[in-house]
């Protein structure tokens, strides 16, 4: 317990509380050299004690339910990605450029999902949309040289780092200094206690809006188990920047979605409506990245009294890469982490793009234990994590558990499960979130990018 522990002192939960998760191990469940499964375990269980918290005292109950965390359950949602179907057909999880490159003094990984960034990484490289001219380029290329020049070009690129190396750089001195969750108090708005609830299943985060302007993985991870807690999620995209196709069915489960150009005057009309009446707002984008449309955290806070923000970033919003794209892939090349799961002449990779969902579900936690603190105590409230601060804990912090008692993992499909969308039939992964009268699954599945209007429920 002792990871459950530390992550829920790091977001302020009283500790008598842990006495409430029941854990069920599984041998072999997202095994690593790295305790990768206590990490997960430690996620999850948190955001569901906080979830089990905010409910209880919604629904006045006497006592604060039971979490239940299924390393069964914990593995099958942390790679998500890989077990969602759709009509049956499976998703691509990379693209071919995005993978590690052996350079002429070691490696790098770099990332190309998406079109502008595949797009930016051949510029910087100069070579066409070719893996082997890609690959052709960097073997003479050296790997720090390569992670600046793609940098500089917009694009995202990370030498492989031994974990020496990587506690040498000026970016993990100022991630150290921090918590693995930043939290601060950003105005003086009176106590909004929430409505009471009834009814079943418990829904803790009923009647919460919540405007998700994240990307990617751990930000809508943690903006889709706020919808399956009941917060009435809207997701707001660019329009010039479309989600990709199956991530956005796998993370879009419970959430709408729409698309708001903020530089056109009508979108950026309708976007200060949306927060005007908005609770929480959750940011996936790189620091600084949203300044330009007044989306700072300050003058958020300005324009809503007693809002939550939760920000999300790949390497914090400080030290000499605080405003630097990144990715988990690329944060675990440059962190130790392929290395301590491979090799520095092979590196490796974590089981699950653990730092995303671990980070997402740490993020959730963090935003329901800033509303419980709110519903008593007033003030608007903000929330920080990092993906590499969590690859710290990880690499650092944490300890591997020996199980006494733990049970077989035979595999995901127990934790699987389908339905029909807008999208097609689909498979995917239930949520591992769990306590006594929970939500078991997402009252609606994902709908098509971009298809609902800009309003609230």
């Amino acid at each position: 317990m002792t990871g459950i522990k530390f992550a829920w002192s790091e977001l302020g939960g009283d500790p008598a509380l842990v006495e409430r998760v029941l854990t069920v191990p599984r041998e072999g469940a997202l095994a690593a050299r790295l305790p990768v499964r206590e990490l997960a375990r430690a996620c999850v269980a948190v955001c569901a004690l906080a979830a089990a918290e905010r409910g209880a005292r919604r629904a006045g109950l006497a006592a604060v339910p039971r979490v239940r965390v299924d390393d069964g359950a914990v593995a099958a949602a942390f790679t998500s990605e890989r077990h969602l179907r759709v009509d049956g057909r499976a998703p691509a999880v990379f693209a071919p450029l995005s993978r590690f490159w052996r350079t002429a003094d070691g490696w790098v990984r770099t990332h190309a999902n998406y079109p502008h960034h595949r797009a930016r990484l051949l510029s910087a490289l100069g070579v066409p949309d070719d893996p082997a001219r890609v690959g052709a380029v960097l073997a003479g290329r050296r790997a720090h040289e390569v992670e600046e020049t793609v940098h500089a070009a917009g694009g995202l690129a990370a030498a492989l780092r031994t974990p020496e190396e990587w506690a040498a750089h000026p970016q993990h001195a100022a991630l150290a200094a921090r918590p693995l969750v930043e939290r601060d108090r950003t105005d003086t708005a009176p106590a909004r206690p929430p409505a009471p609830l009834d009814g079943s299943p418990l829904l803790p985060a009923a009647g919460l809006r919540v405007l998700d302007l994240t990307r990617v993985l751990a930000g809508p991870v943690a903006t889709r188990t706020l919808a399956l807690l009941g917060a009435d999620v809207l997701r707001v995209d660019a329009p010039h920047l479309p989600e990709l196709a199956d991530q956005h069915a796998d993370t879009g489960f419970g959430k709408r979605s729409t698309v708001l150009d903020l530089t056109r005057a009508a979108d950026r009309r309708t976007f200060e409506e949306l927060l005007a009446a908005a609770d929480v707002v959750v940011t996936g984008y790189r620091p600084g990245a949203l300044d330009r449309f007044g989306l700072a955290a300050p003058e958020l806070a300005a324009r809503r009294p007693g809002l939550v923000v939760g920000q999300l970033s790949a390497w914090g919003a400080y030290g000499p890469w605080g405003g630097r794209r990144g990715f988990d892939s690329l944060v675990q090349a440059a962190t130790g982490i392929a290395v301590l799961e491979g090799s520095a002449g092979q590196p490796g990779t974590l089981p699950a793009q653990a730092l995303d969902h671990g980070t997402g579900y740490l993020l959730a936690a963090a935003v329901l234990r800033a509303l419980t603190e709110q519903a008593e105590e007033g003030g608007g409230r903000i929330v920080r994590l990092a993906l590499a601060r969590t690859a710290g804990w990880l690499t650092g912090g944490l300890t591997r558990t020996e199980e006494k008692a733990a049970q077989a993992c035979e595999g995901p499909r127990p934790w699987l499960a389908e339905r029909d969308s807008r999208l097609g039939r689909l498979r995917y992964a239930l949520p591992p979130v769990a306590f006594t009268g929970g939500p078991a699954d997402w009252a609606r599945p994902p709908v098509p990018w971009g298809t609902d209007a800009a309003r609230w429920t």
